[in-house]
């Protein structure tokens, strides 16, 4: 019989070690594995993440500041009650963490210092430098509980037996027995030409949690962080420049020096995170370069890391403006989820990126994601200390699974996206990239990527939604339509549709074909 765990988390994250640590202090009798590809405090986008994480702990802020501030963001696809999970919770998982020994910056008599990103009303962003994502990825890591078995490998499958899940198998050999997994594998960037995601981003979780029968939601919004360091000859990996830059002054510039964003919005640099990516997708159509202005910020000083990553790339940011670009940076789809990560297969969870929750909505407000993989790695935690654990007698048999990796293959379907999914979208540019993947199927499928499968399934999400909303932009439909609030929502074998934001409010909207 294969090995046997009560309970499989599936990324070392901050949301899969968030379940982790609940399920220790909740259910310590439980035999719990975590399935990471990295050593947890290194693995997943956690260590890479540079502003903070949002919440509302200043005297002058509130949970219901914060809600307000993540459903303006969310462009009106947020669900209200999963924001208010967050921004309510919020705190006390904070506390946490710095129970734990995480070391965010103070001021000298010992608060929380607090800065301020796009779209917040408030200073309401907890950080460590510029390595906030490192900080609680090493206090969370150090935590961990010995009674926690660790486990190399990739997600290969979900496995199932009737409805309900039974196990996983890893690196397209290994067969591992659990009544209950959780999915907590991060995004997609690696989908596409220029992104801020680490290594490893490619969304496999969301193909292998459909082909097992969980429903995906709002794979068309796909947030581009507007500034990440144009490095020539990068390849797909671009370092990122947090917004926290722009918070505390820093300015977009084209190449006469002069500020543009003022053309574009009235909040200028701090308007929410999609207009200021399309702005600078705007501007540079028009024949424009553009550049981040750091130079009157300490940015030695204070953002150690993006001192060390423009110095890296051969720029001094205390001399000369920055050349930026909108490059791939989170996704807001995933793995329909309720407010305790529950998908629609019994004993499968999702919590962190890959799942939607709703809380981010059309557009996701900065710093959230952190918050988010915290309240809901904590809530899965929490959920599955009462959860039903009986073991499958046996596992399915099935085929082993070649890795072989395809540079080229990859490359290709990098382009494809870019183009045909990026930060300006058409029926005719989405058709033509699915064309153009499919062509690849046969190739991508041989060498056991589920890229094609991922990104046909964004693009055919994309085609669905005829209007411009948040990180979903059309030059077809460029308008927000109130006929469209509601989620996409992919169920395997069926149609495309819209799903109300409160089930209560009656049938589904629109329902077609993909």
């Amino acid at each position: 019989m294969a090995d046997q765990f009560d309970i499989l988390v599936i990324g070392a994250g901050v949301a899969g070690m968030s379940v982790v640590h609940t399920l220790a202090r909740l259910a310590p009798s439980l035999k719990v594995g975590l399935v990471t590809l990295q050593a947890p405090g290194q693995a997943g986008a956690t260590p890479w993440a540079q502003g903070g994480v949002a919440v509302a702990w200043g005297n002058d802020d509130s949970p219901a500041l914060h809600t307000e501030d993540t459903l303006a963001a969310g462009a009106g696809l947020c669900r209200p009650e999963a924001v208010e999970v967050l921004t309510a919770e919020g705190p006390q998982r904070i506390q946490e963490l710095l129970d734990m020994g995480a070391n965010f910056d103070k001021h000298a008599d010992g608060r929380l210092e607090l800065t301020r990103e796009a779209a917040h009303q408030r200073r309401r962003v907890i950080h460590a430098g510029d390595a906030s994502g490192r900080e609680m990825a090493r206090a969370l890591a150090r935590a961990l509980p010995t009674s926690v078995q660790l486990i190399y490998g990739q997600l290969t499958r979900i496995l199932t037996q009737g409805s309900r899940v039974v196990g996983v198998q890893l690196d397209g050999q290994r067969s591992l027995s659990a009544p209950q997994v959780v999915l907590a594998t991060g995004g997609v960037g690696q989908l596409f030409a220029a992104t801020t995601n680490p290594a490893g981003a490619e969304g496999q979780a969301l193909a292998l949690a459909f082909e097992a029968g969980a429903h995906l939601r709002d794979l068309e919004f796909v947030q581009f962080h507007p500034t990440a360091l144009a490095v020539q000859g990068a390849g797909a990996n671009l370092p990122l420049l947090t917004e926290a830059l722009r918070g505390e002054g820093a300015r977009l510039i084209d190449e006469t020096g002069e500020p543009f964003m003022s053309q574009y919005h009235p909040a200028a640099e701090l308007a929410p995170r999609d207009v200021v990516a399309f702005a600078l997708w705007q501007h540079r159509q028009r024949g424009h370069q553009t550049l981040l202005d750091v130079r009157q910020l300490p940015v030695a000083e204070r953002f150690t890391q993006v001192h060390a990553l423009c110095l890296a790339a051969g720029y001094d940011p205390a001399v000369q403006p920055l050349p930026v670009t909108p490059a791939v940076h989170y996704h807001m789809g995933g793995v329909e989820v309720d407010l305790w990560g529950r998908t629609a297969v019994p004993g499968l969870w999702a919590c962190g990126e890959v799942s939607s929750t709703g809380v981010h909505g059309a557009n996701r407000l900065a710093s959230n994601s952190l918050l988010e993989g915290l309240v809901f790695g904590h809530r899965v935690g929490e959920a599955l200390a009462g959860a039903e654990f009986r073991q499958a007698e046996c596992l399915p048999a099935v085929p082993p699974i070649e890795l072989r990796p395809d540079p080229l293959a990859m490359a290709r379907v990098r382009e494809i996206l870019w183009s045909g999914l990026g930060l300006a979208r058409s029926q005719q540019g989405m058709e033509k990239a699915l064309g153009r993947l499919e062509k690849l199927r046969e190739r991508l499928n041989a060498c056991g990527s589920t890229a094609h499968t991922v990104a046909s399934l964004m693009l055919r999400s994309g085609l669905f939604r005829q209007e411009s909303r948040g990180a979903h932009r059309r030059l077809d439909f460029t308008q927000t339509s109130p006929n469209w609030v509601g989620h996409t929502l992919l169920v395997p074998g069926q149609v495309a549709r819209i799903q109300p934001l409160q089930p209560a409010a009656g049938a589904e909207l629109m329902v077609r074909s993909i």
